[in-house]
């Protein structure tokens, strides 16, 4: 999931929508690290899976959502029962770090066509590509609408090239997601 201004409200919709035995949710939020953690705590407090920042090296379970800290890319990488999550403080992409293509290029290239991708409200571009790539590996991708989103930004981008295969309203977004993963 990836989400800028306006994110932080439609995160937490999306994720009151989710059953906590979800499947693992990596999501980032473009905020500054001094509110990640909070951002975090706030919404585990909220919303029924459990919901951490992400520290790097955690196993990505069910019933876990992981928030990228602010000051890093999330990833998730294999490792030897499963994905771990990774940080990485490599230089931005799309102005931006943590960036939104850097975890779904991680998702497309581990997981590929079992992924599912999301894109919320947001200024900018950043998730658009990396959504297009999502999509092209076979994974089902999801974007906000413009009537529902603070900012039709992201979204509109990955709409605009095609990344995005269904376009919904912010409260239908996790009905949509989780429908998916049941079928």
């Amino acid at each position: 999931v990836g989400a800028s201004t306006g994110g932080t409200e439609a995160i937490k919709e999306f994720l009151q929508g989710i059953p906590a035995d979800c499947p693992p949710i990596l999501i980032v939020q473009h905020m500054p690290e001094s509110f990640t953690a909070s951002f975090a705590r706030r919404l585990d407090s909220l919303c029924a899976p459990r919901v951490i920042e992400a520290q790097g090296n955690e196993k990505v379970e069910p019933g876990t959502v992981y928030i990228a800290p602010g000051h890093s890319h999330l990833l998730i990488r294999r490792g030897n029962a499963g994905f771990l999550t990774e940080l990485a403080a490599t230089p931005p992409v799309n102005r931006h770090r943590p960036s939104v293509d850097v975890l779904f290029d991680s998702a497309t290239a581990l997981v590929g066509r079992k992924a599912i991708g999301v894109i919320l409200t947001g200024m900018g571009k950043d998730g658009a590509q990396g959504l297009l790539r999502l999509r092209q590996s076979g994974a089902r991708t999801f974007g906000q609408d413009e009537a529902s989103c603070v900012v039709y930004g992201m979204p509109r981008e990955a709409f605009l090239i095609g990344a995005v295969e269904e376009q919904c309203p912010l409260g239908d977004i996790a009905r949509r997601v989780i429908g998916t993963v049941c079928v």
